[in-house]
C-alpha cells in the first residue's frame, strides 16, 4: 500500500502492474513514466519497467490495514488488462470481500473485459467501479459500466481532450474531470470542463474537478501546482454518498 497524492482516493494498492496503450488517453500514460523511473532505480518487480506483471505478494496487503481507506486498485497497470487471468482477479476481489471496511475504486479503459468479467460474477459493495471516457470516441463504455451492478459506477474525463458532448449519466454516480499534466501535456479547454460540470449538476450526479494539469485555465503554461484546481471560482470536492462498513 502506498499513501496517494491523488486527490480523490486515500491509498493506493497495485495487486498488479504494467500495462499498454490502447486510446486517446493513454498517449502520455504516468504510470509508464514512472514504471520506467522504477526499473532504473531497479526497484523489485519493475525489472521490466512497464510490461503486465501480477503480483501476488501484495495480494493481502489491504488485510493489514484496520482503518476504513479508500484504495485506489492499480494505479499503475489496469485490473482488467487483457493479459490478468480471471483466476487471479477472482483472487483480488475475495481480498475485497474480506476488507469490507475498506472501499475499493477500479477504474478501466477496458471495457470489454469489464463486461465479460461480471457477466458471471457480482461486483462486491465496497467496490466502486469506473471507466475512463477520455474524448466521445471512448463515452461507449459508460453504456457498458451502466449495465454491470454496482454500488457506486464513477467516470474519469481525464485527461479531457475535446469537447465531450452530452452524456447520458443514468446510472452513473460520480464523474472526475481534470487535464493534463507532465512532458507533452494536451491543453484542456475551460468550456469543456464547465459542460460536463453543468451536465452533472443537471443531472444530479457528483462532480470532482481534479486539476487543470500544465496548462491553465488561462491557457498558459505552468507548473500543476500552480494552475490549481479552482473552475468557475470554486474547488469542486463531490462525491458520491457511501457509508463504510464498520
Amino acid at each position: 500500500m502506498k499513501y496517494s497524492k491523488i486527490e480523490w482516493t486515500d491509498a493506493t494498492w497495485n495487486p498488479s502492474i504494467g500495462c499498454d496503450k490502447i486510446s486517446a488517453g493513454c498517449k502520455n500514460c504516468y504510470a509508464e513514466i514512472m514504471a520506467n523511473r522504477l526499473r532504473a532505480m531497479k526497484s523489485p518487480g519493475y525489472e521490466n519497467g512497464f510490461t503486465f506483471k501480477t503480483m501476488p505478494g501484495r495480494l493481502d496487503v489491504p488485510l493489514r490495514i484496520k482503518r476504513p481507506t479508500k484504495f485506489f486498485v492499480n494505479s499503475m497497470s489496469d485490473l482488467f488488462h487483457e493479459e490478468m487471468p480471471f483466476k487471479y482477479l477472482d483472487k483480488v476481489f475475495e481480498t475485497i470481500r474480506k476488507t469490507p471496511q475498506h472501499a475499493y475504486q477500479i477504474l478501466t479503459k477496458r471495457e470489454k473485459v469489464l463486461n465479460d468479467y461480471f457477466a458471471t460474477r457480482s461486483a462486491p459493495r465496497n467496490v466502486w467501479l469506473g471507466v475512463t471516457a477520455e474524448n466521445r470516441k471512448s463515452k461507449n463504455r459508460i453504456d457498458v459500466l451502466r449495465n454491470i451492478d454496482a454500488e457506486i459506477r464513477f467516470l474519469s474525463i481525464e485527461p479531457l481532450l475535446e469537447e465531450i458532448g452530452r452524456i447520458n449519466l443514468s446510472g452513473i454516480h460520480w464523474v472526475i474531470v481534470g487535464g493534463e499534466s507532465g512532458h507533452g501535456a494536451r491543453p484542456m479547454k475551460p468550456e469543456w470542463a464547465i459542460d460536463v460540470q453543468k451536465q452533472c449538476e443537471k443531472q444530479g450526479v457528483s462532480f470532482f474537478f481534479k486539476q487543470w494539469g500544465a496548462w491553465g485555465e488561462d491557457g498558459q503554461r505552468r507548473s500543476k501546482k500552480a494552475n490549481g484546481r479552482v473552475l468557475l471560482g470554486r474547488e469542486w470536492n463531490e462525491e458520491p454518498v457511501y457509508e463504510f462498513a464498520t
